[in-house]
């Protein structure tokens, strides 16, 4: 072929191209797949309209001391017979409350959903209704209910309210199984943005397990799906119109979506919801522990191949393992059945476990698994027994945290100085302070040749008595930006030396 015959055949080649161009016609190789392909769910019209008449606008009202409170604008002093003084005085005295007290009403709006239509089971977030006078319940069909407060949880952000359902249809919607949600699955958002009721958007699954530092429990989903001020307690569903999860929180700079909301996943909240619907409380399991996270270099001192689970810091006294089942020092990988992966899942599967089930709880100790048999306690019990502690105490310096009877701190093993230690121990009776009861092998302590039976007296120079002083003195010490401890030890007769322990 010459050259011009290439030449020819190449314009025509390009003149073609170049007409299909103009009219829309452009071959797709079989193997790419259109850009507009029918992944997603062509229309969510039907089941948006499925579950609308469950989602519920939430609006509350508190009084407030309106020219009392911090930032209020003081009423300026005029002079007698002044023509501005009407003028200011409806602007500063009768704003919405009394004259004389200044007290004002404060709105906030917020969303919700019906779980159990023939009771009138409403849920939302309990930051939506917290320390509101009165709560109404705004309906899709424009009716209005006044709804009273069943019980709330502040630990997960969940509140149960209930309206009366006589003379008006409630719709409901069920809780689904969020365990099974992945990431990239299809979910809706509907609820009350900025006071918009009734809005509908749609996103997937981002994440799941997000934990932002709201709650004890966090576990968030985390999605796209717009969410904005007002969202909070409106449900999110899946593609089956079931709540997989109640939004809660977004993060955003300005204040709107930016794609990034967190929903509070319906395996947690339904067993809340469950519990306040019964007892108008919870009632949580309680193992008696204070944790801490397994580092590479805890794992190592510890005989461990992996870091994985959770450290027990310490014994609470008095708690459901202050019996020496599990001590300070142990490291807990499997709770009744459940994998503890990292310290944040232990305090969730036990809260979900039932107040005095006897459970199986796996743990490591000295570098050996072994099983052992626990009977929970109840968490909220716990709680009233420190706070109690608490009030006997000088209120300035109160620690919310309940004392402990061990700990491990340092790669030591610490317990209370007593007659049983003492005598274990061959302590003199003139000795003070807390006796270490066991050093981790190839921890910083055992390194600097500290002895279980020799007895911390002072912490940088400050004198420790029980468990709970060592391990708040060294905590301390590390929010101060601390790399070393000072430790002055007693032997057991007595004898003083100093230790400087490194605390990375």
């Amino acid at each position: 072929m010459t050259s011009n015959t290439l030449l020819r055949a190449a314009r025509r080649t390009f003149i073609a191209g170049a007409a299909a161009l103009l009219v829309g016609v452009v071959a797709v190789p079989s193997f790419v797949t259109p850009v507009f392909a029918n992944d997603g769910p062509p229309s969510v019209a039907d089941l948006a309209d499925k579950l609308l008449g469950a989602v519920v606008n939430i609006s509350t009202s508190q009084t407030v001391k309106g020219t009392e409170g911090p930032g209020a604008v003081p009423m300026p002093q005029l002079p007698e017979g002044s023509p501005f003084q009407d003028f200011f005085d409806d602007f500063f005295k009768n704003r919405g409350g009394d004259k004389d007290s200044g007290a004002q009403k404060v709105q906030s709006l917020g969303s919700g959903f019906v779980v159990d239509a023939d009771q009138g089971i409403v849920v939302t977030n309990n930051h939506v209704i917290a320390d509101a006078d009165d709560i109404e319940v705004n309906f899709s069909d424009g009716i209005t209910l006044k709804a009273t407060l069943v019980g709330t949880d502040p630990k997960t952000d969940v509140a149960v309210l209930k309206v009366d359902p006589k003379g008006h249809k409630l719709t409901s919607v069920k809780f689904g199984d969020s365990t099974k949600m992945r990431v990239g699955d299809w979910v809706m958002a509907i609820g009350n943005p900025f006071g918009l009721g009734g809005t509908v958007t749609v996103g997937i699954v981002s994440a799941r397990n997000r934990d932002i530092n709201s709650g004890p429990y966090d576990d968030f989903i985390q999605t796209d799906a717009a969410i904005n001020r007002g969202n909070s307690g409106g449900p999110l569903f899946n593609s089956a119109g079931e709540v997989i999860g109640i939004n809660t929180a977004i993060i955003s700079p300005s204040g709107g979506s930016i794609g990034i909301g967190f929903s509070i996943p319906a395996q947690l909240a339904s067993g809340v919801v469950d519990q306040l619907r019964q007892f108008g409380e919870t009632r949580r399991g309680w193992l008696g522990v204070r944790i801490q996270p397994v580092t590479a270099d805890i794992a190592e001192s510890l005989g461990m191949a992996t870091a994985k689970g959770a450290l027990v810091a310490g014994v609470i006294k008095g708690g459901p393992v202050d019996n020496g089942t599990v001590q300070a020092g142990d490291v807990i990988i499997k709770f009744d059945g459940t994998d503890i992966h990292e310290m944040r899942d232990l305090p969730r599967v036990v809260a979900e476990s039932p107040v005095g089930k006897a459970v199986d709880v796996i743990i490591v100790r000295k570098g050996v698994e072994q099983t052992v048999k626990v009977t929970l306690g109840r968490l909220e019990d716990g709680e009233k027994a420190a706070s109690a502690e608490d009030n006997g105490t000088d209120q300035g310096k109160a620690d919310k945290a309940p004392p402990v009877s061990t700990a491990a701190v340092l790669g030591m093993t610490v317990g209370e100085l007593n007659d049983d230690t003492r005598k274990k121990f061959s302590i003199a009776a003139d000795v003070s302070g807390v006796v270490i009861t066991d050093v981790a092998k190839n921890s910083a302590a055992a390194e600097r040749g500290i002895q279980p039976g020799e007895v911390i007296t002072e912490i940088a120079q400050e004198s420790v008595a029980t468990p709970k002083d060592v391990m708040d003195r060294i905590g301390a010490l590390k929010e101060q930006g601390r790399k070393n401890a000072l430790l002055m030890l007693a032997s057991k007769t007595g004898e003083l030396r100093f230790v400087t322990i490194r605390m990375d």
